[in-house]
């Protein structure tokens, strides 16, 4: 069908922005709070299978659950002629595909940035107990003023929830697929750790860490190892290389334990001090502020020579202390060759009584 309005003129389609796997996205004009939203209708095909369905619904529910910052938020879910259709913000910008593509490779620094985005979004929607299941480029948007927002959780699913694929069938893009997610076994928020740091390598090098086309050519090549990123981008940072290296770990508990301890890896690597945010920082996770250490107040030091006088001091108020007690328990003077050694210093004056009194003290 042709669409131009949906929701009995509520929304007014505009033009097409794009079409995916399983639904056509649209640039249209929400004439109640007027204001430019983007539209996801299933497309006629797969609207027709109940499982399709089922899973494009899902989508809407779930994604709805989350409100962040990084993530596009879903104002409306409905239906026309029999194919359901989700409201979405609409997100002026670029996608992380276009500006590879456009740029080749991005600065370390700037994907850092990038990445602290998509750690946050990810560690909101883990903590909600879903995992996006298709994290790659082309879901990334880049907003004009640099904020990153992560798109359609379109294959994502509850953690708890039955599994709605077909045997044999493994969903998401194949380059940026986590070894267990194309094996289809069990996936965990790891997965998309891998996923995000599949995308976080290409932008650094210009290319994905593996190169396929197919789920057979994934199969055939899953043992082949992943190029060091540092023979691709000499100058990259090796702590930085690193922490992408162990999150493209085919062993899932080898990746970093969670979205945010990888977003406090990414900071501590990074050749600059990041402009985001670490997930579960105090601060707004919408803001834009460097991530520092806390500060803290410096000690003041004392001086070498002033402690070791007063050190020496104490040294000898203390023998002096015991010297006494000595002589009014034993009157007599003390013969000449017992006496303290002269000192040219304080402190070999304390050592000289040190030694005096382990030897004439009671």
């Amino acid at each position: 069908m042709t669409v131009q309005a949906l929701a009995r003129g509520r929304y007014t389609v505009e033009r097409t922005l794009g079409t995916g796997g399983m639904a056509l996205v649209y640039l249209a004009r929400d004439e109640e709070l007027g204001r430019p939203v983007a539209i996801k209708v299933l497309g006629e095909r797969f609207a027709a299978d109940p499982e399709f369905r089922e899973r494009f619904v899902r989508e809407a529910r779930m994604a709805a659950r989350l409100s962040h910052p990084n993530i596009v938020s879903v104002y409306d879910v409905g239906e026309e002629d029999g194919q359901p259709y989700i409201v979405m913000e609409c997100v002026e910008g670029t996608t992380l595909a276009e500006e590879v593509t456009r740029r080749k490779r991005l600065l370390a620094a700037e994907v850092v940035d990038l990445g602290l985005q998509a750690c946050a979004a990810l560690a909101h929607a883990h903590e909600s107990g879903l995992v996006h299941r298709d994290v790659k480029p082309q879901n990334l948007l880049l907003r004009e003023d640099g904020v990153l927002k992560i798109a359609d959780f379109g294959i994502a699913r509850a953690e708890e929830a039955t599994r709605l694929t077909r045997i044999g069938t493994v969903l998401g893009t194949v380059q940026y697929l986590s070894p267990e997610q194309a094996a289809g076994e069990h996936v965990t928020a790891a997965a998309d750790l891998y996923s995000l740091g599949a995308v976080l390598y290409e932008l650094l090098s210009g290319r994905p860490p593996r190169r396929f086309e197919s789920l057979a050519e994934l199969d055939a090549g899953r043992d082949e190892p992943v190029a060091p990123l540092g023979e691709l981008v000499p100058d990259v940072p090796a702590a930085l290389e690193d922490v992408l290296m162990r999150s493209l770990a085919r062993n899932p508990s080898y990746r970093p334990e969670s979205a945010a301890v990888f977003a406090q890896e990414l900071a501590a690597a990074s050749p600059e001090p990041p402009t985001q945010p670490l997930p579960g920082a105090s601060e707004p996770r919408d803001s834009v502020v460097a991530a520092r250490p806390p500060a803290v107040r410096p000690r003041r030091r004392i001086p070498l020579w002033l402690a070791g006088l007063l050190a020496g001091a104490a040294v000898v108020f203390a023998l002096a202390f015991l010297v006494g007690r000595a002589l009014r328990d034993n009157p007599s003077p003390a013969p000449a060759a017992d006496r303290v050694p002269p000192a040219s210093s304080p402190a070999e004056r304390a050592q000289n009584l040190a030694d005096w009194i382990r030897e004439h003290a009671p």
